[in-house]
């Protein structure tokens, strides 16, 4: 190990824009204005249009050149981060003896927990980790609770968002994201960005826009999902759903936007509800993981529970009529907790206690 402050390696899964990834790579760049050098790498993925611009190591997350690739990438590192389960093995793996690995636990431990088994693997490469970061303190209290680890090597540190590529939402933006997205300024607009798998149930956003008349739903995302999600919005709303797709900048759909829905079974802190605070954007979201601490409810936004469609409705149909002022409140909020810049502050500092530690 160099033990060099400048030399980091941030592995994330893969090149796909989702959340964990986004944020791996926005961490990277805000590190890097705080003079440290940071090599992000993902494990597999793709080098299309829509991925996130970093070199990929190999042809799956696990597979033995992904792996070569990944230890010899990490032997010029002081410290290697590990964004999300899926990273965390590969990293286990490749990192090397006494080398400082810090995991980043991107969701819900008490959802994704699972079986004994499972638990006891994770166990395993969580006490390789010299220090585990989560987002809230629920988080790490649960990972205290099953894995034993102790509190002392975990860390709160929340999601960051660069408030610089979320400006407030005026009439002017809006009105030129409408007109390229092909909306009509006085057509009302509910947006949900990211993917379309299970746990999102996306499909509970169609059901809800399809009880308000006129309503438009934009779904900005992918996933295995997509053809039940559009099989549902063919039935039950037709020609008022419109599918996006992957999409590079996530500004241009909250300008468009009236409403975020995020109608998910488990969350983290989903950075998306940032984005949409910073936008000046009222959200709407299930009152799951860590969402109460972007989503302050009737101030910020409005929580439902997961699963209560009628409630959901409700809830839409009261953020359209009147949500400019939880707009307002809610780009208070994420400015003051959740700015990338300050969120790197506390990344710099526990890596410098690692490397001098």
């Amino acid at each position: 190990m160099s033990g060099r402050r400048d030399d980091v390696l941030s592995v994330i899964t893969s090149t796909d824009r989702r959340g964990a990834e986004t944020f791996a790579v926005g961490l990277g760049t805000a590190l890097e204005a705080r003079g440290r050098s940071v090599r992000t790498v993902a494990l597999a993925g793709d080098n299309g249009e829509d991925a996130l611009p970093v070199p990929t190591l190999g042809p799956s997350t696990l597979a033995v050149r992904t792996l070569l690739s990944l230890r010899r990438a990490s032997r010029d590192a002081a410290v290697v981060v590990a964004h999300g389960s899926r990273a965390l093995p590969a990293c286990t793996l490749a990192a090397g003896r006494g080398q400082p690995l810090v995991y980043r636990n991107i969701g819900d431990p008490r959802y994704w927990a699972g079986g004994s088994a499972r638990r006891f693997r994770v166990s395993l490469f969580l006490r390789r980790a010299q220090a585990v970061v989560v987002l809230d303190a629920a988080s790490a209290d649960a990972i205290t609770e099953r894995h034993g680890i102790p509190a002392s090597r975990i860390c709160v540190i929340p999601t960051g968002v660069p408030a610089a590529q979320f400006p407030l939402v005026d009439e002017h933006r809006r009105g030129v994201a409408r007109r390229r997205l092909g909306y009509d300024d006085d057509d009302r607009v509910v947006a949900y960005i990211g993917a379309l798998s299970g746990e999102k149930d996306v499909g509970a956003a169609v059901v809800a826009v399809a009880a308000l008349p006129g309503v438009r739903l934009a779904i900005a995302g992918d996933g295995p999902e997509r053809a039940a999600v559009a099989a549902a919005a063919r039935g039950l709303a037709p020609g008022r759903v419109d599918f996006l797709g992957p999409v590079a900048d996530p500004a241009l759909t909250l300008a468009a936007a009236d409403v975020l829905v995020l109608p998910s079974r488990t969350e983290g802190i989903p950075a998306v509800l940032i984005e949409a605070g910073l936008s000046g954007l009222p959200v709407v979201a299930t009152d799951v993981g860590g969402v109460r601490e972007v989503v302050v409810p009737g101030e910020t936004g409005l929580l439902v529970a997961p699963g209560d469609a009628t409630a959901l409705v409700g809830a839409l149909r009261r953020a359209l009529a009147n949500g400019h002022e939880m707009g307002v409140a809610g780009r208070e909020r994420c400015l003051a907790r959740f700015e990338m810049a300050a969120i790197a502050a506390r990344w710099d500092d526990l890596l410098l206690r690692l490397q001098t530690g």
